[in-house]
């Protein structure tokens, strides 16, 4: 009790954050001097419920002795299983209700919004059901009889004790007329929860008996030295103008001034009454991120945020916006010595060089997760199993619970839509959020199932009053809408006016911003006056009229980006291609590449299409790149043309933000070609003949009627308007979305049914997406006062980013991730053989894999780098459970140890030396060039 209570008091003091802080002390009469009494207090009777003859009975000799103290008991065979009607924590939530109310005068409704920290401290607060059925068996928390006034007696004295030594003996009276908002018991939960995890390390606090003398003082600051927790970012608000801020926080190139969007979006920070939501809409390549994080730095100065957690939608841009994160740290200013806890937020971080390399030089703490089972022995089947990347942090901040609670956080959308999802331990989400300015980027790239979530966890962040800057930009003005209602609570959107304006905006470059419970801001900045004028023209869906195309267009050479829907597509494309211009001349870009294959095709297209600089090595002969949906952001790319086929409009936008996306050869662009220096956008993958546009089978499949028909209808005065009538970048961004994402829309004449069709079969997929979601969906917040039992009731379990995981908050299919080696002609197996050296030097292609025990450090890790997700062939159920039954004929037991964190766990998919394979009633080929292809067996 007193290391968890002494643990509590050195969190409060040196690791929460302000705004935490401010938060739980804004309903206490005394303020922060109350709030860090209530947080020892709590933390120190935390586990009062195991002064109980339910927990007590469990050792016999321990029993026994107290007996002989007149503290009788059954045995516990005896109480079999009534035993678990009363876990500790809700045994001790019970009994901290009964001793308010016995002891001090508290009625039963004001005890419950204190006490459910200590039910709840073990992730899962009590439901009413079971609170009930508890005090339906009193004989499990006092034995009946003549032991029950001892029984009493001890837990009271020690209740007592506790509140004399913590200091609330005295403020009890004054905080029965409290309320506490359910987001403060829920960050109480949490604290509580960290408290009893960093007490119960023996590391930390070894067992008295091994315990060297000491006093208690002594003891607990032995602890804190070693656990040596960073402390969160105290931000000062920067001063001067906002050039000085750019130039001394970001790397700007020689010359470059900041832009207007910027410029307007520091100043609306600084004009906001206080921290909030701002939304920055603005074209591609508009230095969003760069606002975004000196917005931020201006947000966590004035609400006392400890931190930044910037949300991603994928992996690989979570990569790539890491080292830039880090760049941004590193100019930050701070005090000598000042530390950061970082991290890099996904299933394959350990797998990332700049994230492994922060972790090199930290001395190792074991991490304790209490509420684990016993020891499980992974398989490979396991759908909760975790990726092998997160089973080597082991750092007290790297444990899979407690990460996001670092102070700096890049990651995907996915850790952020978790604290929306009812799970075990979500308090712990949230207190990591709580204490953040939260930067959510492509806010354009969510559907409805994702929105569900993000909705509800906005509503929560401005419960919690937690600084959040929305990125994007082609941001539909509905969509606007919801992201601003949902921030700003109940009590705003009861005046709709304001928000029918942020509905009807449809000014680009737009800022949007609101404080919770207020209302809306709008601020309208000039564009930088860079622009594009992209002359968009109809192609016909046939691999040989792109490439007889290609061959006119490219006579001078130069550099063109076909995007393609489906990777089936892409794979077609480039196998026509390379028989025309060559197999060193086209490359192949897409999802179903290995991760470190895929790590350096993002690498290899920014050395080769990246700004210009002097490290670009653009080629000087006609190269064609054809991908998948990859190319779309995070990649900072420039072509000469683009070929695409349909997609929706606001996905088309940001492909067109890939050409001539940088200056070469000035405004007139003359280091390009000269057929290729004006901007043009080839559409394809559509039957353009047909009365109606038909899109392609697999990009109805990927997208859907509704969202293609109406792109199709928005470029349609484009398309037919010729030079006449090119999309202006960034000018037509908006009304193009717009016009395509209305809740009203006109569409040419004869496409009518088509159309209503579409919106039909359109709306009823959001409406079955919204109702799915919202099963496992937190509910809102609370009114204060009201205890938060049964909060994550009817839950998922665990929510972590296992393949099961991810599925909660993503409308996908669950899919099957690999780690994929070669199988040698003698039966041994061995890294890909392709592999290039690493950043040391070290040889990383053909290392052995032994099966008769644990693989080099390197090897191991090596072979996890190589990690595939296979395609949506093997995501159906009947599939999956066959490809899942062959690959686990190559379970090796030996990998499964507890000194084999790269590979327990993980599927293996051996490939011959051919690099072929036969999977489920599928044929596997995998080449460094074209990755995955899969084609019925």
């Amino acid at each position: 009790m007193e290391d968890c209570a002494a643990v509590a008091g050195r969190l409060w003091d040196e690791w929460l954050p302000l705004s935490v802080r401010r938060l739980i002390a804004g309903g206490l009469p005394d303020g922060q001097a109350d709030a860090r009494r209530l947080v020892v207090w709590l933390a120190g009777v935390h586990d009062i419920g195991k002064a109980t003859p339910a927990f007590a009975c469990q050792v016999d000799a321990l029993a026994q002795v107290m007996r002989g103290h007149g503290l009788e008991m059954r045995s516990r065979e005896a109480m079999g299983a009534d035993r678990r009607l009363a876990p500790h924590g809700l045994a001790g939530q019970v009994l901290l209700g009964w001793w308010l109310e016995e002891c001090h005068g508290w009625t039963v409704k004001q005890t419950g919004q204190f006490t459910v920290v200590v039910g709840g401290h073990h992730g899962v607060p009590p439901e009413h059901g079971q609170i009930q059925v508890l005090e339906r068996h009193p004989d499990l928390l006092r034995t009946q009889g003549a032991s029950r006034s001892l029984w009493k007696q001890v837990q009271d004295e020690l209740l007592e004790a506790c509140a004399q030594e913590f200091g609330v003996g005295e403020r009890l009276a004054a905080w029965k007329t409290v309320k506490l908002s359910q987001p403060v018991q829920v960050l109480l939960s949490a604290v509580v929860i960290v408290c009893d995890w960093i007490a119960s390390n023996s590391d930390l606090f070894p067992y008295f008996p091994q315990d060297v003398p000491r006093t208690g003082t002594e003891r607990v600051a032995a602890a804190w030295r070693g656990l040596d927790l960073p402390g969160p970012w105290r931000a000062e608000e920067p001063a001067g103008d906002v050039d000085g801020l750019f130039t001394s926080r970001f790397d700007l190139p020689a010359g470059a001034r900041v832009r207007p969007v910027q410029e307007a979006a520091v100043a609306l920070a600084r004009e906001m009454d206080e921290p909030g939501l701002m939304v920055i809409e603005a074209p591609m390549g508009e230095g969003k991120t760069e606002a975004a994080l000196a917005v931020a730095e201006i947000f966590a100065a004035r609400s006392g945020a400890g931190g930044v957690f910037f949300a991603l939608p994928t992996m690989a841009t979570g990569n790539a916006m890491f080292p830039r994160l880090l760049r941004w740290l590193d100019r930050l200013p701070a005090p000598p010595a000042t530390r950061y806890s970082v991290l890099l937020a996904h299933s394959k971080a350990a797998l990332n060089d700049d994230f492994v390399d922060l972790m090199g030089g930290g001395r190792r703490i074991a991490a304790i997760d209490v509420d684990g089972y016993g020891t499980q022995q992974w398989r490979p089947s396991d759908s909760s199993r975790a990726a092998a990347g997160e089973l080597v942090a082991h750092a007290w901040l790297r444990g899979r619970k407690k990460a996001m609670l670092s102070s700096f956080v890049a990651g995907t959308i996915d850790q952020l839509l978790f604290a929306g999802l009812k799970s075990r331990h979500l308090a712990l989400r949230h207190l990591a959020i709580a204490g953040k300015v939260v930067v959510i980027d492509e806010a354009h790239a969510y559907d409805t199932y994702m929105s569900v979530y993000l909705d509800r966890v906005l509503s929560w962040l401005g419960a919690y009053r937690v600084p959040v800057v929305v990125l994007s930009a082609t941001l539909p003005a509905g969509r606007r809408r919801q992201l601003a209602e949902a921030y700003a609570g109940k009590t705003a959107v009861a005046d709709q006016a304001p928000f029918h304006a942020v509905a009807w905006a449809g000014d680009y470059p737009l800022l949007t911003a609101v404080i919770p419970g207020g209302t809306p801001l709008m601020r309208y900045p000039a564009g930088s006056g860079r622009g594009t004028d992209v002359e968009v023209e109809r192609l016909d869906d046939d691999v040989h009229v792109l490439a007889d195309r290609l061959e006119r267009e490219l006579v001078q050479g130069g550099c063109v980006l076909v995007v393609r829907n489906t990777v089936r597509r892409v794979l077609q494309a480039a196998a026509v291609l390379r028989q025309r211009f060559g197999t060193d001349n086209v490359t192949v870009a897409h999802s179903c590449f290995v991760d470190v294959d895929r790590a350096a095709k993002d690498a290899a297209l920014l050395s080769r299409f990246g700004p210009p600089t002097a490290k670009t090595d653009r080629p000087q002969r006609a190269h064609i790149v054809v991908a998948s949906q990859v190319a779309e952001q995070s990649l900072d790319v420039d072509f000469d043309l683009l070929v695409t086929d349909l997609a929706p409009v606001d996905l088309l936008l940001q492909r067109m933000g890939r050409l001539h996306r940088h200056l070469r050869g000035g405004q007139e662009q003359t280091e390009r070609p000269e057929r290729l220096r004006q901007a043009r956008c080839l559409v394809t993958g559509v039957d353009w003949t047909a009365p109606v546009p038909a899109p392609v089978r697999g990009s109805l499949a990927v997208y859907g009627a509704h969202a293609l028909l109406r792109s199709a209808a928005a470029l349609l005065p484009h398309l037919d308007g010729g030079r006449q009538h090119p999309v202006r970048l960034p000018t037509d961004i908006s009304p193009l979305v717009q016009h395509a994402y209305a809740d009203t829309f006109h569409g040419p004449a004869g496409w009518e049914e088509a159309l209503e069709a579409a919106r039909t079969r359109h709306d009823q997929h959001r409406a079955d997406q919204a109702e799915r979601a919202a099963t496992f969906r937190l509910d809102a917040e609370g009114r204060p006062g009201r205890p938060v039992f049964g909060w994550v009731a009817a839950g998922v379990g665990d929510a972590d980013d296992t393949r099961q995981g991810r599925a909660q908050v993503r409308d996908s299919r669950e899919s099957l991730e690999v780690v994929v080696v070669q199988r040698r002609a003698d039966g041994t197996l061995a890294t890909l053989p392709w592999l290039e050296p690493d950043r040391k030097g070290r040889l990383l292609a053909g290392l052995p894999l032994p099966t008769d025990q644990v693989p080099t450090t390197l090897a191991a890790r090596t072979a996890a780098s190589c990690g595939l997700r296979l395609p949506i062939q093997f995501s159906y159920a009947d599939v999956m459970d066959q490809a899942i039954d062959e690959l686990e004929e190559l379970h090796i037991p030996a990998w499964q140890a507890k000194n084999s964190p790269w590979l327990a766990g993980q599927l293996i998919l051996p490939l011959d030396e051919d690099c072929q394979t036969r999977l489920a009633g599928f044929f596997l080929r995998y080449s460094p060039s074209d990755g995955l292809e899969v084609t019925r067996a």
